[in-house]
């Protein structure tokens, strides 16, 4: 989907990041991994800031050979080719709303990146602006450059990221956060799916 490249620079003993194309972006880590984990959730506010102030989306600069990036996640990609797509044709959420029989409400949904969005929702707006979802699936090389293996890091670190992120919207009160990781005692998933407290 969308891989949007960044940098990393030592700071007096932290990791620094930038994104060359979102300058408002800077985000920063003790270490390098959790610097790519900040990045994740930086980039999807510097979006949300962008709708929200009604400001284009760029796309994504090619990445150098041996460059980073952060990969949005495939609703968040969604809700940008929505957002900008509307932005292309000057469509504004009451005429989105208008040809899709919605409330304003429900435009607004569709296009937070914060809410989870279902792909039928989605792949209806887009339909309604003339724009179409295609899904493709392609093969991972045998050999891994060390650019996939930081694309691959990033990934998982965003999945990490985001498990927390429910994990804490669904911890009863009275849970330390610090209990808040996969495979330690604290929240988990059980073999259904389901969020279980251990």
């Amino acid at each position: 989907m969308l891989c949007y490249a960044v940098n990393l620079e030592d700071d007096d003993g932290t990791v620094l990041v930038t994104a060359p194309d979102f300058p408002e972006l800077t985000t920063f880590g003790d270490d390098r991994d959790e610097a790519l984990m900040r990045a994740v959730d930086a980039l999807a506010e510097a979006i949300a800031a962008r709708i929200y102030d009604r400001k284009d989306i760029p796309r994504p600069t090619p990445i150098e050979a041996n460059g980073l990036c952060v990969r949005l996640s495939t609703l968040t990609a969604v809700k940008v080719f929505l957002y900008q797509g509307m932005r292309d044709q000057n469509i504004g959420k009451a005429e989105l709303a208008r040809r899709l029989g919605w409330h304003l409400p429900q435009v607004d949904r569709v296009l937070n990146v914060n809410h989870h969005s279902r792909l039928d929702q989605m792949d209806a707006a887009l339909n309604a602006i003339g724009l179409r979802l295609d899904v493709t699936s392609v093969a991972a090389p045998d050999q891994r450059s060390p650019m996939r293996k930081d694309a691959e890091r990033v990934d998982e670190l965003r999945d990490e990221y985001d498990f927390r992120k429910e994990c804490e919207a669904s911890t009863p009160r009275g849970i330390p956060k610090a209990q808040l990781s996969r495979g330690k005692s604290g929240i988990g998933r059980t073999g259904d799916g389901t969020l279980a407290i251990s």
